[in-house]
C-alpha cells in the first residue's frame, strides 16, 4: 500500500486510497494484524522499533483517510473538548490501547533512538517524508539513517545563511532527544548532512533558528 500510494518524496496520494474500498480495507487488515502481537515476548529492541514506527504511520493514515477530506491534521485536535487525533484515535495490542501520543512519547521517545523524529509523520508537509516502504527489524538502521539524511537534505529542515542555522521545529520541540544544548544538536545531527551543510557548518559560530512548521497535509 505505502509503494502504491506514497512517492519517493512522502506524498500521499489520500485521494485515490479514500476511493479504493480494497485497500482501505487492507490498511484496516495491517492494523487488526499489529492488534494480535504479543508485547510480553521479549523482542530485540529492532523489532520494537520496527514494529511501533510502522504501527504510529499506519495509524495517522487510517486517522486521515476516516477524515478526509481535509486540509491539516490539525483541523482533529480540538485542545478541550471534542475528537484529537492525538489521543482519540487509538490502536489496541493485546487488550491495551495506545494512541499516536502514548506511542510517540510513552514508547518511541523512552527508547532513546533519537532518528525516530525523522520517521513517525504526522500527515503535514513539516514532518519527514512518510517512507514509501514498512520498516523491517534487520534494516530499521539503514532505513533510519536514509530518511535523517533526506530529511536534512531539504531546504526547509537545515539552511545556513551567514552564521545563521535555520532547523525544523521538530528540533525545537525535541532538542533534548539529540543533546542538551544547540551546540550538541548540532553535533549530533552532523552525520545526517549533506556533505556540503557539514563542511559549512564547520567553519562557522552558528546561531540557531527555527523555521515554522508547515502543517499543511502531506498530501498530492
Amino acid at each position: 500500500l505505502l509503494g502504491k500510494y506514497v512517492d519517493d518524496a512522502g506524498q500521499v496520494d489520500y485521494t485515490r486510497w479514500h476511493a479504493s474500498t480494497a485497500d482501505r480495507t487492507a490498511l484496516r487488515g495491517y492494523l487488526r494484524t499489529l492488534s494480535r502481537a504479543d508485547l510480553r515476548t521479549k523482542s530485540d529492541a529492532r523489532v520494537r522499533l520496527a514494529f511501533w514506527i510502522n504501527a504510529y504511520n499506519a495509524v495517522t493514515v487510517e486517522g486521515i483517510l476516516r477524515e478526509f477530506p481535509t486540509t491539516s491534521i490539525r483541523n482533529h485536535t480540538a485542545k478541550l473538548w471534542g475528537y484529537n487525533i492525538w489521543d482519540d484515535l487509538q490502536l489496541y495490542v493485546g487488550e491495551t490501547a495506545y494512541s499516536l501520543n502514548q506511542i510517540e512519547h510513552g514508547i518511541l521517545r523512552k527508547m532513546g533512538e533519537p532518528r525516530i523524529h525523522f520517521a513517525i509523520v504526522c500527515a503535514s508537509k513539516g514532518c519527514p517524508r512518510l517512507f514509501n516502504e514498512a520498516y523491517v527489524p534487520d534494516q530499521v538502521d539503514v532505513q533510519l539513517d536514509a530518511n535523517a539524511r533526506h530529511f536534512f537534505a531539504q531546504h526547509r529542515n537545515f539552511h545556513i545563511r551567514g552564521n545563521r542555522v535555520t532547523l525544523s521545529s521538530i528540533l525545537d520541540w525535541f532538542g533534548e532527544d539529540f543533546g542538551d544544548s544547540e551546540s550538541a544538536i548540532l553535533r549530533r545531527i552532523g552525520n545526517w548532512l549533506p556533505d556540503d551543510k557539514r563542511k559549512r557548518l564547520a567553519t562557522i559560530r552558528p546561531t540557531v533558528a527555527f523555521a515554522d512548521y508547515d502543517w499543511s497535509l502531506n498530501g498530492k
